[in-house]
């Protein structure tokens, strides 16, 4: 089988290999297991991280190359005008060659790749919506183009299309999945954790605006200054990372709050199993992984209630729903967690047994009745 991936993924190569964000390239070598040829469409970069960025497994890697572009404002909407005849042209030709379309949404690949294949009924497809499915929710035009594109059966035939969460009122082609981090084999006996002893809150995700680093760090001061004994460690990097640094710094909190930057998986592995919480107060995800992989070791997760999240966490019974809006609301869910530490154990374990049930040896089952 000839499989290509159009993906708006940075892609580095290095050593005659080729690599990108890790989380990703995990996923996608449980699908080029099961394929003979791997046609990848993807944006190159030279501003490889080897602490985030994985290789792809496969002996049989045929890359073309196309340049990243924007569709945010109108300097870059008249600069992605000149180079979409080349892009959609390799698109276009590298369909040709397919056996098997995988789409990687949303993304401004994606995108385009959502409107060649429709000049391609005949030939099976995935797409994964690795973004937010809710129809509620508020997107770019781009994305809910990606959607309304993806769900149109007669535009859209012979399409899988993989989307996080349950929704009502969806057509045929698509179908609820998830994504994993972890095997079957790894599964141990949780961390017994003591929740009378100093809490550990950790925040794992880029030093973005869209994931609110600033707002866990105000969190975990809010709860010091009700007396609360409590640290966090902030494991990622990003745009916000030196106003983050400088925030701790005018809080004099350099004792309680810890910036490590990117970190390999294992570093991460070793702080959700042994960190009592998890913060994420992200404005959008899909399925937010770290999450799943927080619950996987019984680290309770702090989330806004975006996308599946609610789902994920049975409405408040495996984590913790937080309001963005009103962190004092959180802040008395923990302070009145403080007095009844059984409740905090529960969600604890609810979370693990709930995250187990998700592995890589689960994934790769489905997508083999995928492909």
């Amino acid at each position: 089988m000839n499989f290509l991936i159009i993906s708006h993924t940075r892609h580095y190569k290095v050593n005659n290999q080729f690599y990108a964000y890790a989380p990703y390239v995990r996923e996608m070598n449980l699908w080029l297991n099961h394929v003979d040829q791997v046609y990848i469409v993807a944006p190159l970069s030279s501003a490889f991280d080897q602490n985030i960025n994985l290789a792809y497994r496969h002996q049989k890697i045929a890359f073309a190359e196309v340049p990243a572009f924007s569709l945010n404002g109108l300097k870059a909407l008249l600069k992605t005008l000149i180079k979409l005849p080349k892009i959609l042209g390799v698109i276009f030709k590298s369909m040709q060659q397919a056996d098997h379309i995988h789409l990687r949404c949303p993304g401004n690949m994606g995108l385009l790749g959502c409107l060649v294949q429709i000049f391609f009924p005949s030939i099976p497809k995935t797409a994964k919506y690795a973004g937010n499915w809710d129809p509620k929710s508020k997107q770019p035009w781009s994305y809910k183009l990606q959607k309304w594109i993806l769900s149109n059966t007669i535009l859209t035939k012979n399409m899988q299309v993989l989307v996080y969460g349950q929704w009502l009122n969806q057509t045929k082609n698509i179908k609820p999945f998830f994504t994993a981090t972890y095997n079957d084999s790894e599964k141990e006996a949780l961390y017994v954790r003591n929740y009378t002893k100093p809490w550990h809150f950790c925040f794992v995700g880029s030093l973005s605006k869209g994931k609110r680093p600033q707002l866990a760090l105000q969190l975990v001061n809010k709860l010091r200054q009700k007396g609360m004994d409590a640290v966090i460690h902030f494991y990622g990097d990003g745009e916000l990372k030196t106003s983050l640094n400088e925030d701790i710094q005018q809080l004099n909190a350099q004792d309680w709050a810890f910036v490590y930057g990117n970190q390999p998986k294992d570093v991460v592995k070793k702080a959700l199993k042994y960190s009592h919480f998890l913060i994420l107060p992200s404005q959008s995800e899909g399925w937010p992984k770290v999450v799943a992989e927080a619950m996987f070791w019984g680290c309770i997760p702090i989330v806004t209630p975006i996308s599946c999240v609610p789902w994920m966490l049975s409405n408040g019974q495996r984590g913790i729903l937080m309001d963005s809006q009103n962190i004092d609301q959180t802040l008395k869910q923990l302070i009145d967690f403080k007095e009844t530490p059984e409740s905090l154990e529960q969600l604890s374990t609810n979370a693990a047994e709930w995250s187990r049930n998700y592995t890589l040896d689960k994934f790769e089952d489905e997508i083999r009745k995928l492909l």
